[in-house]
This record gives C-alpha cells, structure tokens and sequence, in this order.
C-alpha cells in the first residue's frame, strides 16, 4: 500500500478522531458535530461510538498481527448513559488478550470528561495472507493530519438510509472499505444501528454487540431488525452475495431520550 492509497478519503477518518499512542495503549480523541447525532436529537451515535472502537482495537490488533492483516469477529458496546449533549469523546484502547490466533481489546470511553461507556472487540488475521497492513505509525500520523471532517450526516455521508420499519440499507463504496477490501466494520455497525432505530422511533441505543459471520464483499447491505420491548435482535445480509448472512446483532435502547 502506497502514502497515496493512506490519504485517500475515508468516511470513518471524517469522524475525527485523533490517535495517540500511551504505552502498550492507544488513547483517542474526537470533537462531536451535528453530524454525528441521531437525527432529532443531539445524541452521540452508537454506532459511531462502536466505530471507534473498532478503529482504536483494530489498531492495536495490527500492533500484534501485523503485517496480517487483522479483521473483526465480534464487537460490543455498552453506554452507561445517553450521549446526550457531549461535545467531545476520549476512548482509551488496551490489549486484553494477544494469542496467536485471536487479540481481544478493550476500550473505555469518557464524554467531556465523565465515564460514558465501555467495549470491546476481537479480531483474527485475515485467512488471505498476500493482504498486508500498512506500517502502523503512518496510520496514526494519517489520523493526526486528517483536515477532512464530515460536512453531512453521518448515515448520509456512507449512503446509509431507512427504507421501512426495521429495516435500513447500506451500499458498498470505495471510501467505506476497510484493509481486506470488505465493508468497514464500524459502517456495518451503523446500518445495525439504524434499522434499530426504524423500528423503535424516538429512542436511542444504549448498547449493540455485533458479530461478523462472514465479509461484507459486494452489498448492498441490508438490516432488518426485530423489537422486543428493549432489545431488538438484528441481522445484515449481503444482497449482492446470494444475501448471505453477514453479521448477527443485537441491541438494547433507552427508555427516553
């Protein structure tokens, strides 16, 4: 991979955030816009909070799998409150477990400074061995130069849209992809998200955990999620690959905004 193939645009790297490293941790920070906020409301997506996560986690995955290429088998996100208002993220990365075959990192989260939310994630290397990740420090020196922000919602911005109750719909683009060439984990999160929030209008998502079956190669990706009370049950099929089984979800919402 080139320097010209790492400052290509990529919706994720409009969010903002900031990576440092701390030790055998990665600390990030992001300011929150409008942008980020689910529609009507000046809530913090969950879906944005679990893109970090991945972000943050797969970092520091490729610390310890590289030059492999790592990719997500399963991510969680646990609120402790409503994102409600914050006008900045910190999330702190740590290494909980560095085997040979599966990382698992951990990542807490503050919101202006006070505790917001915790999550995790783990990840594999990729079973393609020819696909090799760029050196980890000039990732991080493309998060620190990023001048590219987002300029429209976010579910716009990745061509992610509610097409009925429950279910949402997102397509595959070239500044969507992660480093296999598959759909980025933390847009996938999204349309989890919002089919959610299709289904269960005026409220917001308090956790989601999400587990990936298979790459999301060609898409449109589409959500159907299935209330029941709090805890709605999600899954996201790739229409354009025989609408395989791409991911199975899960997520609860808050009660009120």
């Amino acid at each position: 991979m080139t320097r010209g193939d790492l400052d290509r645009r990529h919706i994720v790297g409009e969010l903002g955030m900031t990576i440092s490293v701390a030790g055998d941790d990665l600390q990030g920070i992001a300011a929150i816009s409008p942008h980020m906020h689910v529609p009507g409301t000046t809530c913090l997506r969950t879906s944005i909070v679990a893109a970090f996560t991945d972000l943050l986690a797969g970092l520091l995955a490729g610390r310890v799998m590289g030059p492999r290429v790592p990719v997500t088998l399963d991510l969680a996100v646990d609120l402790f409150r409503p994102a409600d208002g914050i006008t900045r993220i910190e999330g702190v990365g740590r290494p909980v477990k560095a085997g040979r075959t599966v990382f698992v990192a951990g990542v807490d989260f503050t919101g202006d400074g006070q505790p917001l939310g915790t999550a995790s994630a783990t990840f594999m290397p990729v079973p393609d061995d020819s696909l090799r990740l760029p050196e980890s420090a000039l990732l991080l020196d493309r998060t620190r130069n990023e001048t590219m922000r987002l300029d429209q919602p976010f579910a716009v911005r990745a061509g992610c849209i509610r097409q009925e109750p429950g279910v949402a719909l997102l397509v595959r683009s070239d500044d969507g992809l992660n480093s296999s060439n598959t759909i980025n984990g933390g847009l996938i999160a999204l349309v989890a998200e919002e089919a959610v929030l299709a289904a269960t209008p005026e409220r917001t998502l308090s956790s989601l955990a999400l587990r990936y079956l298979r790459p999301a190669r060609v898409g449109p990706l589409v959500a159907t999620a299935t209330a029941h009370g709090d805890v709605s049950r999600i899954e996201v099929r790739d229409t354009g690959s025989d609408d395989r089984l791409t991911v199975t979800a899960s997520a609860r919402t808050f009660r009120e905004r």
